[in-house]
């Protein structure tokens, strides 16, 4: 007999309730309703984990699911971020810019306003002329297409590459990171056109909302952050669900015997590659604006790195997990790096744990691995199924 979507994903009806309940309470307690029991600084914060979960959840469907351990995922997420903070900058400086050419008697022209906010921009780089990947920093709709297409583009030819040689494993790992690497060095270089080492910044500053307080703007996006990942666990459910989802798993725990079966293993690994990478700029394009700042040491390989090792820590082949992960990670590493968690005097050392946090996650993707390989998920299967 057909199972329905929700009987083969019951996990989606909690998923989507717990995040709606989450959503509605941080909401009410926001400085934006005036109740201000949740500041606006910890609202971003709150925003940006919804964020990294979404990322989290396109990790554990291609390395989970899919079994393709790509150590270059977050590369695409600092790809997305690059992309709307183009936008983001290039819109505030035109209108800082023309506020400032306003009280001339001669109005400037549009080349000279070009070059205005050109030297605004890369001035800081030695630069006033703009590169041709800001050809479209002008137009919001095409930025956004650039969200999609730039990763989408460049995970379909790696992905093709790299899968038509039937590369896998550690091997195709590797190819990943070095990708990630490659993207970020290129990016640290001044003539990059991406205002090298300085990165894009102001991206909290929205355009035509200059006169909005930060509350509200971050209560909005904190509110789009939840429809994004609640979107995204819906239609990644479906993707595991099913017939594809067998085929994926399938490939996960034997590929050679799913190729056997005459399925086009390329043709599935790709769309995984691919659709998770498009999932992870969409995340980006949203975290950045509530962060404020991306500089090319988002898109370092470490970033892709720590991405493994949420959705480890949370259980990896559980969407769940993967947010988990996510959630669990982000949250204390905001304690422990900002202050929150005092330090601990043992006479002889003090251990001060913005030095000693790295350690301490490590150690724990170590335990988790050893000890508990199905993560903190895997917490929620056992209670369950405990008679």
């Amino acid at each position: 007999m057909h199972k329905s979507f929700i009987s083969q994903n019951p996990s989606v009806l909690w998923f989507l309730a717990a995040l709606s309940l989450f959503t509605l309470t941080v909401v009410l307690l926001s400085e934006a309703t005036g109740t201000a029991m949740i500041s606006t600084s910890f609202v971003k914060t709150l925003g940006k984990t919804l964020c990294l979960c979404l990322v989290a959840i396109a990790m554990d469907v291609v390395w989970g699911y899919c079994g393709i351990l790509s150590l270059g995922h977050f590369a695409f997420f600092g790809i997305g971020g690059y992309a709307i903070g183009m936008w983001l900058m290039y819109a505030r400086t035109e209108t800082i810019v023309l506020d400032s050419l306003s009280g001339q008697v001669i109005p400037p022209t549009p080349q000279e306003v070009s070059d205005a906010i050109g030297n605004q921009i890369f001035g800081v780089v030695g630069s006033s002329e703009f590169p041709l990947i800001w050809a479209f920093a002008d137009s919001l709709f095409l930025q956004l297409l650039m969200v999609v297409l730039v990763p989408g583009l460049l995970a379909l030819v790696f992905g093709w590459l790299a899968f038509r040689s039937r590369v896998t494993g550690v091997y195709l790992s590797i190819l990943t990171q070095a990708m990630t690497l490659a993207l970020s060095l290129y990016l640290f270089q001044n003539d990059s056109g991406l205002r090298g080492n300085n990165g894009l910044s102001g991206l909290q500053n929205i355009p035509g909302f200059e006169q909005t307080p930060q509350a509200i703007i971050s209560i909005v996006f904190f509110v789009a952050s939840a429809v994004a990942l609640a979107a995204g666990y819906v239609f990644f459910a479906w993707v595991v669900s099913g017939k594809m989802g067998s085929v994926i798993k399938g490939i996960r725990d034997n590929e050679a015997r799913v190729r056997f079966l005459g399925y086009h293993v390329e043709t599935y690994k790709l769309f995984v590659f691919t659709i998770t990478a498009v999932v992870s700029a969409i995340a980006g394009a949203l975290y950045y604006p509530q962060a404020g700042i991306i500089n090319p040491g988002e898109i370092a390989p470490i970033a892709s790195i720590y991405l493994a090792v949420w959705v480890a820590i949370g259980g990896r082949g559980r969407l769940y997990g993967a947010a988990i992960g996510a959630v669990f990670v982000s949250l204390l590493s905001s304690w422990f790096t900002g202050g929150g968690a005092p330090d601990i005097n043992l006479g002889f050392y003090t251990i001060q744990w913005t030095d000693w946090w790295l350690v301490l996650l490590g150690v724990s993707f170590v335990a988790v691995t050893l000890f508990f390989p199905k993560g903190i998920g895997g917490l929620f299967d056992y209670l369950v199924r405990k008679p």
